[in-house]
């Protein structure tokens, strides 16, 4: 017997208008694998209840006929029923303490957890995300901090095509913004950057799906890569392609450029040498055994404008920009011109984490605050002495119907596996692919043996 699925109306905010499933990928399984599916009404949702109603699905606020139920975001604990199955990203797997009364209330109803987050290849590559919505709306965002950062510090001049840009949940779809920022730096590219030969220097941190967005947003607006040993020479004008060729650059930043081994790293400073502990950096090494590295990205935070941070990061890694980088480049006495950089995107967006400036997140109609080094505080907007930072943490809901299509393409082809499988056995026996099982955290109200790791942050 095949179990019903529910998909239940997101609520965690007024920007979540995004579905699990579409309508026409929901009538699309309904007649391949005979699924039988529940849909709760939501008056903000991308695709109208119309919409699900015209492709033959049941509309109905109840979902207690659904054994699997789908959502996007986490569900409130009062709302969570015995003994489902939930399918939706938990935000658990850190530990995170804000999520562990969620945990705890899925383990006490005797629920079953399957995160899309933990779904994965035999490579580790997530199968179903935002990623790449994220990147492309944080790029987006970003572009309209530093269009308002330009303005509040009076450089509008050759800046000016920047202050076209919108917010993305303005733009009707990505392909749309897309068009506009071709016209924004076809503007840049004829009028140049002004008189000084000093390009404006993006900087990517990380290499998935989260950048992979972010350069596809930057490409439309014409930006030329260059390689991160270019980096100090192209930003000081010395070296090629000098602003009036080449307008807009981008740096993409892998681990090898973030950090450096410790013990190289100090071998050279007893020698009086500069460093060059990257020189013997292994990625899996990096993995396994963090602690032998420390970070040295602040060496290149003297020649970006905007950095944009995609990376993953939790507190085993060094951070990307620390308190004490910024009280030093922003809060010096007798300051006379502030550093290079102004803005910092920061699509990752965890609290105090790879950017430590980060300390509290934004919504996508108020998306920046200044951090000022001096009193760390925060003021919202882009006036202050410190970094602006862009810190929205549910980007992808800015593209709501393109980000809902193509996280449903990815879902459907698990959907009657998930259906199909045998809840009630003990999870030894629970006949899912590797990919499936893997995923799931909890199995009627208990951690799997993956994720028993979890009740030390439960306690």
């Amino acid at each position: 017997m095949r179990a019903k699925i529910g998909i239940r109306r997101e609520d965690k905010s007024r920007w979540e208008r995004r579905v699990p499933l579409t309508p026409n990928d929901l009538a699309a399984l309904r007649e391949d694998s005979g699924l039988e599916f529940v849909v709760q009404p939501s008056p903000i949702r991308v695709f109208t209840d119309e919409d699900y109603r015209r492709a033959d699905v049941e509309i109905d606020e109840d979902l207690s006929s659904a054994g699997i139920v789908l959502a996007v975001k986490e569900i409130p604990l009062d709302l969570l029923a015995e003994k489902k199955i939930y399918v939706f990203f938990a935000h658990v797997i850190k530990g995170q303490p804000h999520n562990m009364p969620l945990l705890a209330r899925l383990m006490e109803l005797g629920c079953s957890l399957v995160d899309y987050e933990t779904i994965l290849d035999d490579a580790g590559r997530r199968l179903i995300f935002f990623g790449v919505h994220a990147g492309y709306a944080g790029a987006i965002e970003t572009l309209w901090c530093l269009s308002r950062r330009l303005r509040a510090a009076g450089l509008p001049g050759p800046f000016a095509p920047f202050s076209d840009i919108r917010h993305a949940y303005e733009y009707d779809s990505l392909d749309e913004a897309k068009e506009h920022l071709g016209a924004v730096g076809e503007r840049i590219r004829q009028r140049g950057l002004g008189p000084a030969d000093r390009p404006l220097i993006f900087g990517i941190a990380g290499y998935g799906n989260v950048a992979r967005g972010c350069q596809e947003v930057l490409d439309s607006l014409g930006v030329v890569e260059i390689p991160v040993a270019d980096l100090p020479a192209v930003a000081a004008g010395e070296a090629a392609p000098l602003a009036r060729e080449a307008p807009l650059l981008r740096v993409i930043f892998k681990e090898e450029d973030m950090v450096e081994l410790r013990q190289a790293a100090d071998e050279s400073a007893a020698a009086g040498r500069p460093s060059d502990g990257r020189g013997e950096f292994d990625l899996q090494d990096y993995y396994d055994r963090p602690e032998r590295y420390r970070g040295c990205f602040d060496r290149h935070l003297p020649h970006l404008d905007v950095l944009v941070n995609a990376a993953y990061w939790d507190e085993r890694y060094p951070r990307l920009v620390t308190r004490e980088w910024a009280r030093d480049h922003y809060a010096r006495p007798g300051q006379t011109q502030q550093p290079r950089l102004k803005v910092i995107g920061d699509i990752s967006c965890d609290l105090e984490g790879g950017i430590e400036l980060t300390v509290r997140t934004t919504e996508p109609d108020a998306p920046c605050f200044t951090y000022l080094p001096e009193s760390d505080s925060v003021h919202m907007g882009c006036e202050g002495s410190g970094p602006v930072i862009m810190a929205i943490d549910n980007l992808p809901c800015e593209l709501p119907r393109e980000a809902s299509e193509d996280f449903s393409r990815a879902l459907r082809g698990i959907l009657a596996q998930l259906a199909g499988a045998d809840w009630g056995a003990d999870f030894e026996q629970l006949d899912l692919a590797p990919h499936l099982k893997n995923a799931v955290i909890v199995h009627r109200g208990a951690l799997t043996p993956d994720y028993r790791y979890l009740e030390d942050h439960l306690r």
